[in-house]
């Protein structure tokens, strides 16, 4: 039995009324879905899908977010794919579409990952489970005193540099946490940046996140020598994920902004 359904991208989509065999191409959808209590649904991921641990590695691996083996897909025999419109190009959902229905999500704010989580519910007929899940994220990140905290950048890349912009799950919740990000207003949402425009942006604090590049300890000096007066901060990019991740993310925000 199926049913029409409008994904986050207006796309209309027919799904099987309760998907037996799913496969997900972005991490945070991986990651709710087995918070959801699907486990047994989920039959496919991607590389960089790593929560929860342990568990997840009993799934079998189709490729990355970008790319996947499109064989290994149809060998999965999948009656639901779920994408995310930044973290999955169209081209591959269109080779998707080929093989099985795909659903598309898409999160820009806070608010858009709680639809995310509602979304999921709804489309796997877990909603049952997805209420105290939202519930539960949503008190997380109440938790968050938003105070002004002056200018920041979260840096995602090295070599080229590269930023958080505007339209960005991450660029809110460093508004929730007080800070104003100087690149919101660029073109792209992860804009490539030089060393003079993030010492022209006289920033209060530099975040550097533990991916998608590895910042580690030996890369504060780098940017210590043109951002003198700039507290830089190693942060775990993990945590700047949304669905259920939120649920500890809150606590790591929190005190993120509380140790400043």
């Amino acid at each position: 039995m199926t049913h029409e359904v409008i994904d986050h991208l207006g796309r209309k989509v027919v799904l099987p009324k309760s998907p037996k065999r799913i496969i997900s191409v972005c991490p945070a959808i991986t990651e709710t879905l087995f918070s959801l209590g699907l486990e047994k649904e989920v039959v496919g991921r991607t590389k960089y899908c790593i929560f929860p641990q342990d568990i997840i590695e009993t799934v079998p691996i189709v490729g990355g977010t970008k790319e996947v083996n499109l064989s290994k897909v149809r060998e999965l025999q999948p009656d639901l794919i779920f994408a995310e419109k930044e973290e999955n190009t169209e081209e591959m959902v269109l080779e998707l579409e080929k093989i099985a229905p795909v659903f598309v999500l898409e999160v820009k704010t806070i608010q858009d990952a709680f639809r995310f989580i509602t979304t999921l519910g709804e489309v796997t007929e877990t909603t049952e489970n997805a209420r105290p899940l939202l519930a539960s994220c949503q008190k997380s990140f109440q938790s968050i005193e938003s105070k002004e905290n002056g200018k920041a950048a979260y840096v995602i890349w090295r070599k080229p540099y590269m930023v958080v912009g505007g339209t960005t799950y991450i660029n809110d919740v460093l508004h929730v946490m007080g800070f104003q990000n100087p690149f919101t207003n660029e073109e792209s949402r992860y804009p490539v940046v030089t060393r003079e425009q993030l010492a022209n942006a006289r920033l209060n604090k530099l975040f550097l996140a533990s991916e998608p590049f590895p910042f580690q300890e030996k890369h504060l000096a780098e940017f210590q020598l043109f951002l003198p007066n700039t507290e830089i901060i190693l942060v775990d990019g993990e945590m700047f994920w949304y669905g259920s991740r939120m649920l500890v993310a809150g606590e790591y925000l929190t005190k993120l902004v509380n140790n400043m």
